[in-house]
């Protein structure tokens, strides 16, 4: 969970200057898609990120 909390702390600050365009979820789901080729495990936690951020909002 720890690991999970940090990717989501990582890029939110990246992800605040393209979130009135594309949403922050969307931007986590993009980096897991350019991830998924060199590290699958990392990109399966941004996607898992991406989906708690959504849980949240909803």
């Amino acid at each position: 969970m720890y690991r999970l909390l940090s990717q989501i702390s990582r890029f939110l600050p990246t992800a605040a200057g393209f979130a009135p365009v594309n949403g922050v979820a969307h931007n986590l789901m993009e980096r897991a898609e350019a991830r998924s080729g060199r590290n699958p495990r990392q990109a399966q936690e941004l996607r898992g990120a991406a989906l708690a951020f959504l849980r949240v909002i909803r």
